[in-house]
């Protein structure tokens, strides 16, 4: 039986075209910090840091740590110099880049349709962003006022997408088996991963990213609007 579901952000709630939202995402902090670290290198470091995150395996150290360790000591700068810049990109640049995506109001009906029906909801986005940037992008997809369970982000979470501990910290943040839960999302190796641990899944395939291995074998497959029916309807992964 379900008890949770469990929504991707990027691409997801929120439409848009990751690749091309990230070059201009970066492009616009690399700017904003320039006096400090050259944007080549700073695009650079980002990138090495971020990657450090997405590959640790030790649970007692939250992403925000291991980024930052990673970051500054790439940099070669204190966080002292560096952090109150990225702090005011976020504050007064970041919302700037709501021109590069493209909100649906069927994001808003889908997840009050899985709340009407009981479901445990949360936002299981790739924690490599701090908390003020996801919950910009759920004010975009306008949903951030909704009463979810969980949001992922880096200063909480100890894991990355695809790393399979990364989706039972879910699981257990929620207080359900990962069985009882489904995994919503469009990125083929990021989202159905959820399925090795025993969670179903359904691969949304409107904004889909597949980058060819691995494959899985998604439980089940359509739009928003199939979406939308499915959890209203209680059919597919959410029929009891």
């Amino acid at each position: 039986m379900i008890r949770a579901c469990l929504f991707d952000l990027d691409g997801t709630l929120l439409p848009m075209d990751t690749e091309s939202f990230v070059h201009h995402y970066l492009q616009e902090l690399a700017s904003h910090v320039a006096d400090v670290v050259s944007p080549d290198k700073l695009v650079r470091y980002l990138w090495e840091a971020t990657e450090a995150m997405i590959r640790n395996s030790e649970a007692h150290k939250t992403n925000e740590e291991v980024f930052v360790e990673h970051f500054l000591q790439l940099a070669g700068v204190s966080k002292e110099e560096i952090w109150p810049h990225f702090d005011r990109f976020y504050d007064e640049h970041y919302p700037k880049l709501k021109t590069h995506v493209e909100p649906t109001p069927l994001s808003r009906r889908v997840v009050e349709a899985a709340l009407e029906k009981g479901y445990k909801v949360a936002v299981a986005t790739n924690p490599v962003f701090p908390r003020v940037a996801i919950m910009e992008r759920l004010r975009w997809a306008e949903v951030d006022d909704l009463p979810f369970e969980w949001v992922t982000v880096y200063e909480d979470m100890h894991f990355c997408k695809p790393r399979p501990e990364y989706y039972r910290e879910i699981a257990d943040r929620l207080g359900v088996r990962p069985e009882e839960c489904v995994m919503i999302g469009n990125d083929m190796q990021e989202d159905m991963v959820a399925q090795t641990v025993g969670m179903k899944t359904f691969y949304l395939n409107q904004c889909r990213i597949d980058r060819g291995h691995p494959v899985y074998q998604p439980d089940q497959e359509g739009s928003m609007e199939e979406l939308l029916s499915a959890i209203r309807e209680g059919t597919g992964v959410f029929s009891d």
